[in-house]
């Protein structure tokens, strides 16, 4: 088998598993486990599905990056409560989920996935640097448009996009990137830095739309190239280039917000995917009992042992 690595985007499965799996089931003290559940078993499909042979569970060590909050600062602003006045920023995570996160932990360590994060960043970040550095075939698996810029044939790094559910996963491609959005995965980040996006936070340029910004990079390539035509007062009318230049000032930062870092330092440690030993398994039935995972963590020991 050709080795593969899978980088699972961690907070956006298990948020997906939450919000997707009922939760009828639940531990004998009354937790909630449906995340946990759903989390395994998506691991277990895409492992059965997609055959990697080395898998990473990447964390969000910061989801909302004081860096990017200080370039931009409405950066996923609807997503923060303050807890009380003047305390840190805090995701909107449902309680039924937070008590979960520490179990979903604990499952992906006693079936030997890794879990990397770092520090100030997302795990967007730390995808972008473990796909830009693997010496082998890369599958992204994401909820997140932002990756797409990660895809790129040449290297066979993809991105398996569960936007439309685990029953529609979509792989994209060069070829899909292009036929969906117009532009190329390399001309990702700048078209979603022209667009905006309301669930991060970002304005984009007033009244440049998907359509409108494709276009831009057609004809100019890239954001620099924009910038360059639209001072040059060539290659667009008048009115984009007035959107334009009243953009300026968020044109100047947005790119580093919306680009994901590909240069951290990390470590992933043994990140191969192997059948569990006989401790191991114990140890993950001892956990499915305690947490009420059985089927979920068996169909996930399963999969492994067919690696």
């Amino acid at each position: 088998m050709t080795d593969r690595l899978m980088l699972l985007d961690s907070a956006s499965l298990y948020f997906r598993a939450f919000y997707g799996v009922r939760d009828s089931v639940r531990a004998p003290d009354g937790t909630p486990v449906n995340a946990v559940r759903g989390f395994l078993d998506m691991i277990a499909r895409l492992v059965t599905a997609y055959e990697p042979t080395h898998l990473v569970a990447c964390w969000d060590d910061d989801w909302r990056p004081q860096w990017r909050v200080d370039l931009i600062p409405s950066y996923k602003t609807h997503r923060v409560a303050e807890v009380i006045a003047h305390a840190p920023d805090v995701e909107v995570v449902p309680d039924p989920l937070e008590v979960q996160v520490p179990v979903i932990r604990k499952a992906l360590g006693v079936v030997g996935i890794p879990i990397v994060g770092a520090a100030e960043h997302e795990a967007d970040d730390v995808i972008g640097t473990l796909a830009t550095t693997a010496t082998m075939p890369v599958d992204i698996v994401t909820g997140d448009r932002d990756l797409f810029q990660l895809v790129d044939d040449a290297r066979d790094v993809r991105v398996i996009y569960t936007g439309l559910g685990m029953s529609k996963l979509q792989v994209m491609t060069d070829a899909a990137v292009v036929a969906k959005y117009g532009v190329l995965p390399s001309q990702y980040a700048d078209f979603a830095t022209l667009r905006g996006d309301s669930s991060d936070g970002l304005p984009g340029v007033a009244g440049i739309g998907e359509k409108s910004a494709a276009a831009l990079l057609a004809a100019h390539g890239d954001l620099p190239g924009i910038l360059a035509a639209a001072e040059a007062g060539e290659g667009m009318s008048a009115g984009v280039r007035a959107k334009i230049e009243a953009a300026l000032d968020y044109l100047a930062v947005a790119p580093r917000v919306v680009e994901v870092v590909r240069d951290l330092d990390l470590d992933a440690g043994d990140d191969r995917l192997r059948p569990l030993t006989v401790a191991q398994k114990a140890d993950a039935t001892a956990l499915a009992e305690t947490w009420a995972l059985g089927s979920p963590m068996n169909r996930l020991i399963d999969a492994l042992d067919a690696v």
